[in-house]
């Protein structure tokens, strides 16, 4: 018992703001990552180690997300239907979206990346995690998760360019 409130803690803010990132909701995000842990804790003796335990985490985490949102009636879990909006954090790529029609595009936009780019770019604006934690919770490198942001950023910004 000792080691699964051990697990929690160390994992706590990781398997939190994966969840934010994807939920944009405090309260679900919450409940969410109680849920995750409950179902680590039961699953605790078939983790092989194959992967860091916050990538595992992060997957069960995300599998949940996926039931709540398949039960929701939602097909696409990171569709715009199922996210409030992105928070502006000040002068840099989220300074973009200052006004409601720019943040609309720039949604459409992150959709229609793939998917794990798109995952990076969500776990980054909105998740608010480091290219360090994002390079875990996907099971790459600190340095993929920030090329690919980057990247992610710029077919973005060309194609806001190009609609103007």
């Amino acid at each position: 018992m000792k080691q699964m409130e051990q697990l929690y803690e160390d994992h706590f803010q990781t398997v939190y703001k994966y969840l934010y990132s994807l939920t944009r909701n405090k309260e679900r995000s919450e409940d969410l990552t109680q849920e995750t842990f409950y179902e680590a804790m039961k699953s605790y003796k078939n983790f092989r180690g194959e992967s860091k335990v916050s990538t595992w985490l992060c997957q069960i985490a995300k599998y949940l997300w996926y039931q709540e949102v398949k039960k929701r009636g939602l097909e696409d879990p990171s569709s715009p239907e199922v996210f409030g909006e992105i928070p502006a954090k000040g002068p840099s790529m989220e300074g973009l979206l200052l006004e409601k029609e720019e943040r609309q595009r720039l949604y459409q936009k992150i959709h229609g990346l793939e998917e794990k780019m798109r995952e990076v770019m969500y776990l980054r604006l909105s998740g608010e995690l480091s290219f360090k934690e994002i390079g875990d919770i996907v099971g790459q490198s600190e340095n993929w998760a920030r090329v690919t942001f980057y990247r992610g950023k710029k077919k973005i910004m060309e194609g806001m360019d190009n609609e103007r």
